[in-house]
């Protein structure tokens, strides 16, 4: 017998949604209202880890640093796929292990483009 989703089905979920929802827009309300306000000049100047804000915020930074910062991301994210290759290293068996290889090899050969291509030069 096969089961099927209903609506009906998602009505927990649903409820609980609202009732996170609800919380947090309740707290933020009386928190509000029952907060003090005091305004002062320091209290309203911009606050950048507890160093005076000195100059233009618009100061140029090389894309090398952001393309570096990306291709670090995007390596990092698929080494998280492993994880679940590792636990279920012994049930998946040899054509775990060749799909394995195939993943790694498109890592290798997508990192072998980014060196080609001189994107972690930094000359």
């Amino acid at each position: 017998m096969e089961s099927q989703s209903l609506p009906v089905n998602y009505l927990p979920i649903i409820f609980q949604m609202i009732v996170a929802l609800a919380f947090v827009v309740i707290v933020m309300f009386v928190t509000h209202k029952l907060g003090p306000t005091r305004k002062t000049a320091d209290k309203l100047t911009t606050f950048e880890s507890g160093v005076e804000v000195i100059g233009n915020a618009f100061t140029p930074i090389s894309i090398k640093y952001f393309l570096v910062a990306i291709l670090f991301v995007l390596f990092d994210v698929e080494v998280i796929f492993m994880y679940p290759w590792a636990v279920n290293f012994k049930d998946l068996g040899s054509p775990g292990m060749i799909e394995m290889f195939i993943f790694m090899g498109t890592l290798l050969l997508g990192f072998i483009y980014v060196l080609k291509k001189g994107a972690l030069d930094w000359d």
